[in-house]
């Protein structure tokens, strides 16, 4: 057990390191040669979403052109690109945001249009911005995704922008709503126009940090911290000698397992509180049920009735269920959790591999505390023959 405990420790540090940086894209932008022979001044690879923004900018007259290029999607994908004209709408970019939206039609040909964004539940219909544009056209190319063209006018007084962009799928040649995992809900950042420096809008940075914090803290509390400690209570006090070591193993393993959960969910209520219209319901739904359970389990160990009392057994019925439930919707949410940041594969694969090693253990552990617990009762409904058949030491009363 000690091994898979520091395997698991392991993991969480590989994990803290790794994360932070787990939807970085590389990629060449300056270099890009666009078919119509159009050149720009300035690239920029945006973070998220396989997407780069190539822009000239004047500002004596406030002309900005530019080329939204993204890659990666198919046919049956819409993507736009917005300017939001106040640079203080931190956490919730999407909103007001004047954007540019182009997919490829079911007649094979591509459809470009202007799109204001006034609340979550946009359909992204087309409308009139706050901006003059012009030159307006976009062009899907098999490998290079789609690419929208067109010429804003801005404020001359601002050289700095708050940049949105977003792709979704296409139903019937209508944009259908874009899925709301880490990847499209970061796709946003200041950008000055003049020197090309980037920013993630609102503490985006800060953000994935906090996800990244969140994630480590359930993975190693929920989901391997608690099942550890249900192994040593499980296995360990089989054997008369770990007695009572066993119960202030386990009791020390689920403690911190919880203290260090309740960190984790109090994390994960600040991301929704500074997410608005963004909403995980099961993942969500699922933590909450974990912490009243987990809070319960605490109170249950502080009522622990005595071994002879009338009403142990039932309470160890309530603390085993309680546990094992606590355990499975543990995983089940972690992997919610996995699907909702979406790191590199290999970090979701090794935790998976962790759990079937704690439970390939679990499964070894169990027919050997099997064993040995039929063996010790074989053992004692044994007749008992060493002091001999006529009584004590071989004499008769």
């Amino acid at each position: 057990m000690a091994g898979m405990l520091r395997l698991a420790m392991a993991f969480s540090v590989l994990l803290s390191l790794s994360l932070p940086s787990s939807h970085a894209q590389t990629g060449a932008c300056g270099n890009y040669k666009f078919t119509s022979n159009k050149n720009f001044t300035s690239c920029s690879n945006l973070p998220y979403l396989n997407s780069f923004l190539h822009w000239t900018f004047e500002q004596s007259t406030g002309k900005l052109q530019m080329a939204y290029r993204h890659t990666g999607i198919t046919t049956s994908n819409w993507v736009a690109w917005a300017i939001n004209p106040n640079l203080n709408s931190e956490s919730s970019a999407m909103l007001g945001a004047q954007s540019l939206v182009a997919f490829q039609q079911s007649n094979g040909t591509t459809r470009v249009y202007k799109s204001p964004i006034s609340n979550y539940q946009t359909t992204l219909a087309e409308g009139n911005l706050n901006y003059e544009v012009s030159d307006l056209s976009a062009e899907y190319l098999n490998n290079d995704g789609m690419i929208i063209f067109a010429t804003w006018t801005l404020p001359t007084n601002s050289t700095t922008i708050l940049q949105v962009w977003q792709q979704g799928p296409v139903s019937s040649d209508s944009p259908s709503v874009h899925p709301t995992v880490a990847p499209n809900t970061n796709a946003k950042g200041t950008l000055d126009l003049l020197s090309g420096a980037t920013a993630s809008s609102g503490g985006g940075g800060s953000r994935i940090r906090k996800k990244n914090i969140h994630g480590i803290l359930n993975a190693v509390s929920w989901g391997v911290l608690m099942p550890f400690g249900a192994m040593v209570a499980r296995y360990l006090k089989v054997f008369k000698s770990a007695d009572p070591a066993w119960f202030y193993l386990h009791a020390t393993c689920q403690t911190s397992a919880y203290v260090v959960g309740v960190a984790g969910w109090a994390t994960g209520l600040k991301l929704g509180s500074d997410s608005t219209g963004i909403q995980y319901n099961t993942h969500r739904n699922i933590g909450i049920t974990l912490f009243c359970l987990g809070t319960l389990q605490v109170f249950a160990l502080l009522l622990r009735p005595n071994k002879d009392h009338k009403f142990r057994f039932h309470w160890n019925i309530y603390h085993h269920a309680t546990g094992y439930a606590v355990i499975i919707l543990s995983i089940v949410n972690i992997f919610e959790g996995f699907d909702i940041l979406q790191p590199e594969k290999k970090w979701k694969n090794a935790y998976i591999g962790l759990i079937i090693a704690l439970g390939v253990q679990a499964a070894l552990l169990e027919a050997y505390t099997w064993y040995v617990v039929l063996k010790r009762k074989r053992s004692e409904k044994a007749p008992r023959t060493a002091n001999g058949v006529n009584g004590v030491n071989g004499y008769s009363a």
